[in-house]
């Protein structure tokens, strides 16, 4: 993943709801430019005109009546504009759809992709993947404070309460990757909660989700093997999971598929070996605050690690 090919903007709309938020955000643009432009003329006018007439109240009037006139008819054009767009950008809708569980944490995003089968259901962390040209449903709240789900690209925001779950609807029409954010104030690192959606073609997608549905691959190699052996003796089961391990930890993202990631931190990290090495000796320099304490670990048991955790495929 890199950063020239990640989109974030309300004015490349790549799905209808974004799209109505667009047409929306333009009109109210150009209103306010019209607005800005003809109020700067009646303001030079003005002067001019004082200091080349005499004072005629009629015209006043006349100017003052037809200011509040267009003013009202102005501001209601822009109200039945907004109402349009909110019913429009709320009509999506359809009976088969991908349906994600989406949970906001101080400072991460744990998205659970639902399914009638219980078994193929499975968990992933700050980035979601999602099939072109069909609709998405996430049912979002939150695990602590209040945080806000906003993909620019593809919908308006909507934000996550603690205990309350609500659904926003969503579609990507152009394949392409898309940032979010959070949107919402959360805490110290709330700059960090970054969140990728992946827009790609329905077969690239449930090849994906297939992958996704699996364990974690057994190692192959002896290097990869004592990495898994530095893993489980470590704390980190404590905090995550690894699906065909022992580790079952709930607090932290699930690291079954962590290689097939760009990122590592929600965002504030390219998913390279050096960068999580770094993080995994001392999170709290690269996002203070987060709830992953340091880890002492010797560098040959850090480099096992590594090499294990790079074959999370």
């Amino acid at each position: 993943m890199h950063a020239a090919s990640v989109l974030q903007s309300v004015l490349a709309p790549a799905g209808p709801q974004a799209a109505h938020i667009a047409r929306l955000w333009w009109l109210m643009f150009w209103v306010a430019t019209a607005v800005f432009v003809i109020v700067s003329a009646f303001v030079v006018g003005a002067i001019v005109w004082k200091r080349t007439e005499p004072r005629r109240d009629d015209v006043l009037r006349v100017a003052v009546t037809l200011g509040v006139a267009a003013t009202v008819v102005t501001l209601f054009v822009l109200l039945v504009a907004s109402v349009w767009t909110g019913r429009a950008v709320a009509s999506l809708g359809a009976s088969s759809t991908v349906t994600i569980e989406l949970t906001g944490h101080q400072w991460w995003w744990e998205a659970v992709y639902d399914d009638g089968t219980p078994s193929q259901r499975f968990r992933t962390a700050n980035e979601l993947h999602i099939p072109v040209g069909r609709p998405v449903v996430l049912k979002v709240t939150s695990h602590d404070v209040i945080h806000s789900f906003w993909v620019p690209n593809l919908h308006g925001k909507r934000d996550l309460i603690p205990g309350y779950t609500t659904a926003i609807w969503l579609q990507a029409d152009t394949p392409g990757i898309y940032r979010g954010q959070c949107a919402e104030f959360c805490g110290l690192q709330h700059a960090r909660m970054a969140l990728y959606v992946t827009a790609e073609s329905n077969d690239a997608f449930e090849r994906w989700r297939m992958n996704q549905r699996r364990e974690a691959v057994q190692p192959t190699t002896d290097n990869a093997r004592l990495g898994r052996d530095v893993f489980l003796r470590s704390t980190c089961t404590q905090c995550h999971t690894i699906r065909g391990t022992i580790a079952g930890g709930a607090m932290g993202p699930d690291l079954t598929h962590l290689a097939t990631r760009g990122t590592i931190a929600a965002g504030t990290l390219p998913n390279t070996r050096g960068h999580l090495a770094g993080w995994i000796l001392d999170s709290q320099s690269a996002k203070p605050g987060n709830q992953m304490p340091p880890n002492s670990l010797p560098a040959g048991d850090l480099q096992l690690l590594l090499t294990y955790l790079e074959t999370l495929k």
